[in-house]
């Protein structure tokens, strides 16, 4: 279990004063122009060195896509936008530290894009996040005033400007180069890739996109050293994490643990366990709800990393676990998230805008068992198609739910299929 004095995040959850003032009696804002003196190749190797990958659901290593940016300058600026948009259904851990600790934010923008060589940072903040805005636009403003951001920032010489995007609230403004367009006043849909936006991002310059958790750790591991962050967790999966912890559990939370935390633990010792008991446990959803469940034989030694769940063809996401006990309907909880992809897709792709309709519709009949059991197979070619087909990564995050769902629970459609067909329930259900 992590010790209290090793979180980062120490005002989760809004117990303390979240001002200027409280974070810095918290040990924010300590030092900062000493960090920004270590200059930036020294910050980016030290962000290597500590094995932070990205927090925002692919796990990229957040050192090695700072490294990307060029080191001079051809006239164009360079940008860091941060994406605070979180709409992943079942997320919200960026949340709390929008709206309880925003100045580790704010701290972090300013070291990064020193690192990065940008004098201008976007935050990205999502449009259902009315109080979390205020929050962080009030933590902005306390930074100006106090010179800590804006010109000669901390008295270093370093010119850093920070504006704060309030979305729309459109789902897919949450991929990266869709929401550069957005931020850009155009229609929130992504772009083709390559060119990468370290090359040209937003307004055609040099841009890095990072989560807001993967930027607000950033000072702590500058703090603390490489070696105390990379400690935690298994290797190549090193530091903390908030886990958003959510559905039927004792107690829903957001805590802050170590990497590599067996899932049985983080459930036990911070939700209160499962609803009725561990065996009571029907599935998981490790990872918001973009990536494939995993069932109750593959709970009982899950490690809540990104290689281990990768491994078990799932995903460590955003790390906000979704846990249904055995009352639940998971044909059911399949077809809700299926819907909510038919809707939030841009409809730019041929394979996404058709696919997730047609997946909708045939997750909603296999819901009533109002189907033939060829389809099953069928739905999952489907799902092929549409995976890997797209430009963006909507495309896959609507097929991999699906897929979880027929590969741990195949045998459920199944019955139901048949049990519709004879008009009466199987007997396996009926054990249930």
């Amino acid at each position: 279990m992590l010790k209290d004095q090793d979180r980062i995040f120490t005002n989760l959850y809004g117990m303390h004063d979240r001002t200027l003032q409280g974070a810095m009696k918290r040990g924010h804002w300590d030092n900062t122009a000493g960090l920004i003196a270590l200059g930036r190749d020294k910050i980016v190797e030290i962000i290597k060195a500590s094995g932070l990958r990205g927090r925002g659901g692919a796990g990229f290593p957040t050192g090695m896509k700072w490294s990307f940016m060029p080191k001079q300058s051809d006239g164009r600026p360079s940008y860091l936008v941060i994406n605070a948009d979180e709409s992943e259904p079942g997320t919200c851990k960026d949340r709390e530290i929008m709206r309880h600790d925003p100045h580790t934010l704010v701290e972090g923008a300013l070291i990064a894009s020193f690192a990065m060589g940008a004098n201008t940072c976007y935050i990205y903040i999502r449009g259902e996040y009315i109080r979390e805005r205020e929050a962080l636009q009030a933590a902005i403003d306390e930074c100006y005033e106090a010179g800590l951001i804006g010109k000669n920032a901390c008295k270093t010489g370093f010119d850093f400007d920070l504006y704060l995007h309030h979305g729309a609230g459109a789902y897919i403004c949450g991929e990266e180069t869709a929401l550069l367009e957005s931020l850009e006043g155009k229609k929130g849909m992504p772009r083709m890739k390559p060119p990468f936006p370290a090359g040209a991002g937003l307004y055609g310059c040099p841009t890095t996109v990072n989560n807001v958790e993967s930027i607000a750790v950033t000072p702590t591991i500058l703090r603390r050293g490489a070696e105390w962050f990379s400690s935690f967790g298994r290797p190549n999966n090193a530091g903390t994490k908030l886990f958003g912890i959510s559905g039927h559990v004792n107690n829903p939370c957001v805590v802050e643990e170590a990497m590599s935390i067996p899932l049985k633990e983080l459930l036990d010792r911070h939700c209160g366990g499962v609803r009725g008991g561990w065996k009571n446990l029907k599935a998981v959803i490790p990872g918001g709800s973009s990536v494939p469940m995993l069932t109750q034989s593959q709970c009982d030694d899950a490690i809540m990393d990104f290689d281990w769940l990768r491994e078990q063809r799932s995903g460590l996401g955003t790390a906000a676990v979704i846990v249904m006990d055995q009352q639940t309907d998971v044909i059911k909880a399949i077809w809700r998230l299926s819907k909510f992809y038919k809707h939030e897709s841009c409809g730019q792709c041929t394979p996404c805008r058709e696919g997730t309709g047609w997946m909708m519709r045939v997750m909603e009949r296999l819901v009533k068992g109002e189907a033939e059991l060829e389809e099953i197979d069928m739905l999952l070619s489907v799902t092929k198609q549409v995976e890997g087909h797209t430009i963006c990564a909507l495309g896959d995050a609507a097929a991999w739910p699906i897929q979880g769902l027929v590969r741990a629970f195949r045998n459920e459609i199944e019955d139901r299929i048949k049990a519709k067909k004879t008009g009466r329930i199987s007997a396996a259900l009926a054990a249930e």
